[in-house]
């Protein structure tokens, strides 16, 4: 199904009002869209993090609390929708052992995090002609599966 037939199911079996949702997929390759979706889908997966700057080069606001978003697969299929419940942000090294536990990916130790998003962050970082440093912001997000 699609982002706006997953949306329609959505909002007539919830009492919505003047809400919407942003839709979108895990970065990186097809399958670790694929693999992060189906853990979120499976609960195991609540949280996320993200650059900070690029929200800036972008001026795009933080995900709010209690913002709406539609988990895409690779092929754009809409898995299910989250509600994002906190949001906050600190340096790469300052992430939290509990938020990579979150996170659901690996092993969930901070360690694997810290490795795995170091090796994305310097990937999308390099494609802006940026450079990975540890102390750089990290956007960390919070949510709730809220529809499947």
């Amino acid at each position: 199904m699609n982002e706006k037939e997953m949306w329609n199911l959505y909002i007539n079996n919830n009492s919505v009002k003047n809400k919407t949702y942003d839709a979108w997929s895990f970065g990186g390759d097809p399958s670790m869209a694929n693999e992060l979706a189906t853990l979120v889908l499976n609960g195991v997966k609540t949280a996320t993090a993200s650059i900070y700057q690029f929200y800036e080069l972008e001026n795009s606001p933080l995900p709010p609390i209690g913002g709406l978003n539609i988990i895409l697969d690779s092929d754009n299929n809409a898995i299910c929708i989250t509600e994002t419940t906190k949001v906050y942000t600190c340096p790469f090294l300052e992430v939290s052992k509990e938020h990579a536990f979150k996170e659901g990916e690996g092993d969930k130790s901070l360690s694997y995090w810290r490795k795995v998003h170091r090796d994305f962050f310097s990937r999308e970082l390099k494609a802006y002609g940026l450079n990975f440093d540890e102390r750089m912001l990290v956007v960390c997000e919070e949510f709730k599966v809220v529809f499947k």
